[in-house]
Formats: structure tokens, C-alpha cells, sequence
């Protein structure tokens, strides 16, 4: 499924220090290519997850204010981009809160012919961090652009959305702490 992909989209995947997933628009959205910084995060490699679509690291959890905005961004064609924070799973099975964000690649047609996505872990992460990752998302965004000019691809929208997130941390940190609390049985 790689294959779909113009080679100097996966060199650039491929080479982010952000963790990076690349999916179809068509059908159920599967996933064509993931980085290692994504292997990294979820413990999956490319291998495992292409062709599959990224809900399965969701498993049970709920999720549903995200899967939500997620849904409007799919079927909204003039929503240009989405981020929002939602319960994932590694492989091992430890939830972690995963701050997603996704974006349209188009064709100059204006017809979306990927969606580009970022997965940053904000359960136990520190507002310098995600101030990093912000600042590398938006490094990553900026060298795209040229790049997918040059294959007749546009990243619809902007860095709008790439903004101050502490609220962010403090809601993961809660919507963990009640993933990771045990009943008192005393």
C-alpha cells in the first residue's frame, strides 16, 4: 500500500522526528504507512498496522467527544483539519492519551487524496514538552508544504490549530488517573 504514495512523502514520513501515520480516504480509511516514531509510540510496526484503520488502537475505550469531532472532520469537506485527544493503546495493552492531530493532503482538484496525521503522548507529558512537539509539528507542516506542491498535493488549512495545550495535559492526566484507579475494596 506504500506503493500509493509519492516516494518523497514516505522519505519525508519516514525521516520526522514527529510520530507520523499516513491513511487512504478511501473506504475505511486505511492506513498506507506509519513512521518509526510511530512505531515507537504504539509498539506496532509499519507491518502490522498498514491496511487496517487507526481505530483499532481505540480497542473498548469510549473516546466518543473525539470519534465525534473525527466523524465532522471526515464528512466535512471544507474542515481542513482536526485535534483532538482520545484514549489509545499499545501493544502491550497500557493506555496512554494520545493528543491526534490530522490534516487533509488534496489534489490541486481540490479531491483529498490522503490523510496525513500526528499522534504526540500526553498522559505523563509536560507543557515544555508538548510545546516541543507543537514546535516540531509545525517545523514537519512547513517542510511538507513545499514538498507536496511539488507532487500536485495542497495540505489544506493551517498551523491554527497547532496552539497552547495545557488543557490538554490536565484532561488527559484525569481521564488516566480514572483508566489506572482500582475499586477500594477496604
Amino acid at each position: 500500500m506504500t506503493s500509493d504514495l509519492p516516494d518523497d512523502l514516505k522519505t519525508f514520513c519516514a525521516a520526522s522526528n514527529v510520530a507520523l501515520a499516513i491513511a487512504s480516504p478511501d473506504g475505511d480509511c486505511p492506513l498506507l504507512m506509519v513512521n518509526e516514531k510511530f512505531s515507537a509510540l504504539t509498539g506496532f510496526a509499519n507491518a502490522e498496522v498498514v491496511g487496517r484503520n487507526c481505530r483499532f488502537l481505540q480497542r473498548d475505550a469510549d473516546n466518543a467527544e473525539a470519534r465525534a469531532q473525527i466523524h465532522s472532520f471526515f464528512d466535512t469537506p471544507e474542515q481542513a483539519n482536526v485535534r483532538t485527544d482520545l484514549v489509545n493503546f499499545r501493544k502491550d495493552g497500557t493506555p496512554f492519551v494520545n493528543l491526534l492531530y490530522m490534516s487533509k493532503l488534496r489534489n490541486r482538484d481540490g479531491s483529498v487524496r490522503f490523510f496525513f496525521a500526528s499522534q504526540f503522548d500526553i498522559s505523563r507529558t509536560r507543557a515544555d514538552l508538548l510545546a516541543d512537539y507543537d514546535a516540531a509539528l509545525e517545523h514537519t507542516l512547513g517542510r511538507l508544504r513545499p514538498l507536496m506542491s511539488e507532487t500536485g498535493t495542497i495540505l489544506d488549512g493551517s498551523l491554527i490549530t497547532i496552539a497552547n495545550s495545557a488543557t490538554m495535559i490536565a484532561q488527559a492526566k484525569l481521564l488516566l488517573s480514572t483508566l489506572t484507579e482500582t475499586p477500594d475494596l477496604g
